[in-house]
């Protein structure tokens, strides 16, 4: 029975992973990061950011030519930010795709890598026996590809797993438009007797 929950979990984290999208959890995760691990840095281009743009305001309120002095100085301060903002930028891109990296080649292991390393080392065994000729003779098509005879393989139950998460996120999805609509619908019929 442990095998049957441990497959299933792995097919359900990989199908929720799925669900969410693999970029807005590396969103989510990189922002974690950025705040626990380079909060300085990110805090550096925060105040960079804002400074650049007070100082590019107030460079664009003063005229070039009643007071070059004063706008020549905000100028050679504006492309200054910029140039440290571009070089702070790009070291967080690079740090960014470093995590991006190593974040992505996580979650292939956590997912289909342990997928493939336990239907690798499970191959022959069984996940659980069918009741005898409850499918006629089908019932070695459960059994594929090398699980004993009666049974079904860990291949078969991970399709199965797979087969069912994803009808039940159809199900859910179609549940919640027609909440969604239904809800709609019910606010304007609502909020139009009120106007009325």
């Amino acid at each position: 029975m442990a095998l049957l929950f441990t497959i299933f979990i792995l097919v359900f984290l990989t199908e929720l992973i799925a669900w969410i999208g693999q970029g807005v959890l590396l969103e989510v995760v990189y922002s974690i990061h950025l705040r626990l691990f380079h909060s300085a840095t990110a805090a550096r281009q925060r105040k960079l950011k804002a400074d650049l743009l007070t100082t590019r305001a107030e460079l664009l309120r003063t005229s070039a030519q009643d007071q070059f002095a004063k706008w020549a100085k905000l100028r050679r301060s504006v492309d200054k930010g910029l140039g440290e903002l571009e070089k702070l930028n790009s070291e967080i891109a690079s740090r960014r795709t470093a995590f991006s990296f190593r974040f992505n080649t996580f979650i292939w292991i956590l997912t289909t890598g342990l997928q493939f390393f336990v239907g690798w080392w499970y191959r022959s065994a069984a996940v659980f026996y069918l009741p005898p000729g409850w499918l006629g003779p089908l019932g070695w098509w459960c059994a594929l590809p090398f699980a004993p005879k009666g049974s079904v393989s860990v291949g078969v139950w991970q399709m199965a797993c797979k087969r069912v998460l994803r009808v039940g996120e159809r199900v859910v999805k179609e549940l919640s438009a027609r909440a969604y609509t239904y809800l709609r619908l019910k606010i304007g019929g609502v909020l139009m007797h009120v106007h009325i």
